[in-house]
């Protein structure tokens, strides 16, 4: 009798796991540890073209120094903010890096405008290939938050229904994670000056 006892408190124990949600969890947070991954290594192909694009405008505008240099502090702005996947759980962290990278998206827009000014810049080869592998790496960036957010999504609707948010609380700990969120005056459309 002990053994039928032992057997069905195991099954009972096994059931009780597999619709708790915990594994659930688990895998869903893993999911937004990989997004986040993706919006890193998206920055980071963005941080890594910036030198070479900014050396080609260098030789054709080097009286746009001001430019050339907001570009140039930008990128060592963003290189200086650590963001690890244990961070992602910070609201100010995560913040402080949207805020680096909305400076530097910032700082190549206005690269560009300086470009337009430039028909021989435009023309040259060498830079043409930087400012579509630049566009791409924007793409992929705009790709990997919206990937980003939709893990999100998932995972905190993970942790705040039952009867996950039950084992949540008493097992996992788990903290809603923070989305990428519209840089401030995103609402307004730019105004266009001829």
């Amino acid at each position: 009798m002990g053994k039928k006892l032992l057997i069905i408190l195991c099954a009972l124990v096994t059931l009780s796991f597999s619709g708790c949600g915990y594994n659930t969890m688990q895998t869903n947070e893993e999911a937004v540890k990989a997004a986040w991954g993706d919006v890193e290594a998206t920055y980071q192909r963005r941080n890594d073209l910036i030198p070479n694009l900014v050396e080609v405008v260098k030789g054709y505008a080097s009286h746009e120094k001001e430019t050339l240099t907001a570009v140039t502090e930008a990128r060592a702005k963003v290189g200086t903010i650590q963001m690890s996947k244990d961070m992602l759980d910070d609201p100010q962290a995560l913040a402080k890096f949207q805020s680096a990278q909305g400076e530097m998206t910032s700082a190549l827009s206005k690269l560009m405008v300086v470009v337009e000014k430039y028909p021989d810049l435009k023309a040259n080869q060498n830079f043409q290939d930087l400012q579509h592998q630049l566009e791409g790496t924007e793409n992929r960036i705009n790709v990997a938050r919206t990937r980003y957010n939709k893990a999100v999504e998932v995972f905190n609707s993970s942790i705040r229904t039952f009867p996950n948010s039950l084992t949540n609380s008493l097992l996992l700990h788990l903290k809603l994670k923070e989305p990428f969120k519209a840089e401030a005056g995103a609402e307004k459309a730019p105004k266009v000056k001829f």
